[in-house]
């Protein structure tokens, strides 16, 4: 919908309608659903007129809206590989205060707003920014979670539209990396963020900007609260005042797998000394328990290798791929065989190695220590015994 009270300059150029207007930040806070555990940012326009009769004689009630760039449709084929790859499209939607806030609510998140410090015609063209955002051709965009979300994209469109310059106010000895950021927000969820991690690259372990922590809501609130706005030889707060518009409420934690993957990690490791032990009194190796840790890290190392292709910046070098790639997939008919098998164990050597000194330049998803020990293993048992009778 279209908020038809403002959707022309000449609608609101007189300066008590802009008086009446008011543009907040927006930011609610997590809930229980993945694509929520970040964090929520939107712009509030409020036009607090009763009614005001235009020029032509229609009365025009002023609207309470949402402007949120976070919609998408997971309806849409193959969203998740698009958005694994980058190539999700988000879109700008216009939405009543009200039913935007009780979604929310229902979630138990915080809904909170900011009041921007703005002068009549900042208002009056940030509002126009807005609806221009709106228009159907416009409003769709390309999503990165890290670079160009509903966050950096509020923030953006509000910076661009002041005639006044923001003065951030850099945190002291404050510089996490994208992977240390993404871990608090997802510190109650270990299985998603074992897939962040395995999927975040050397780039995520870097040290951040203040501006590229803005991509999460609530770094880009506490931003804003502590922002100045340089306007005409004066400084102003760019916050003029804050209200709480949803309370925290009590969220439904769902159950998820029991074992973390740090206690699966373990588990396997137990698994592959057992059975190491096993081989080793018996005199002979188990081919198929080869295979067995083969085969799923073929299969991982396809899709981090497929990543490294990918338009999240952050996934192009990911150092994990020396342990989990392709490789293992080609091998394993020379290891069923027994024939030849001699060069995948010296390949394994070298891929453990480098995986191991990798270790010192990015930060490892939790359990592939453990995973990288099982493989370390089966090489030293097929490497001592590879002369002895096969089963």
């Amino acid at each position: 919908m279209l908020f038809s009270g403002l959707a022309t300059h000449a609608q609101i150029q007189d300066q008590a309608a802009l008086d009446s207007i008011e543009l907040s930040l927006i930011t609610c806070t997590p809930h229980e659903e993945v694509y929520s555990l970040y964090g929520h940012t939107a712009i509030r326009l409020n036009d607090q007129r009763q009614a005001v009769r235009q020029a032509d004689g229609q009365l025009v009630k002023g609207q309470d809206l949402v402007f949120n760039y976070g919609i998408f449709n997971r309806s849409k084929p193959h969203f998740a590989l698009r958005f694994m790859f980058g190539l999700t499209d988000y879109e700008l939607g216009i939405s009543p205060l009200m039913p935007f806030c009780d979604y929310y609510r229902r979630w138990g998140s915080q809904v909170s707003e900011q009041v921007l410090n703005l002068t009549s015609n900042e208002k009056l063209e940030l509002i126009q920014a807005l609806f221009d955002n709106a228009q159907p051709e416009n409003r769709i965009y390309r999503y990165n979670v890290l670079y160009n979300n509903c966050s950096t994209r509020a923030r953006n469109i509000i910076e661009e539209n002041l005639t006044g310059k923001i003065e951030w106010k850099e945190r002291a000895d404050y510089a996490p990396s994208y992977r240390q950021m993404i871990r608090e927000k997802t510190a109650g969820h270990p299985w998603a963020t074992f897939g962040n991690d395995i999927l975040l690259g050397v780039k995520a372990d870097l040290k951040t900007s203040l501006r590229q922590q803005q991509f999460l809501p609530d770094h880009l609130e506490y931003d804003f609260r502590h922002a100045k706005i340089h306007r005409n030889g004066e400084i102003l707060p760019l916050v003029k005042e804050e209200h709480q518009l949803v309370r925290p409420g009590i969220q439904l934690i769902e159950k998820e797998f029991p074992l973390s993957p740090t206690q699966c990690a373990l588990l396997l490791l137990a698994l592959s000394l057992l059975l190491f032990a096993i081989e080793w009194k018996r005199r002979l190796t188990l081919k198929y328990w080869d295979v067995v840790l083969m085969l799923p890290c073929g299969l991982a190392g396809c899709i981090l290798f497929l990543m490294l292709f990918s338009q999240h910046p952050t996934t192009s070098t990911n150092l994990q791929i020396l342990l989990l790639n392709p490789l293992p997939l080609f091998y394993l008919p020379s290891v069923l065989k027994r024939k030849g098998n001699t060069r995948w164990w010296t390949v394994l050597i070298m891929m453990i190695a480098l995986f191991a000194i990798g270790r010192v330049f990015q930060d490892y998803a939790e359990g592939m220590m453990f995973l990288a020990l099982c493989l370390l293993i089966r090489y030293c048992i097929n490497i001592k015994l590879r002369n002895n009778k096969i089963t």
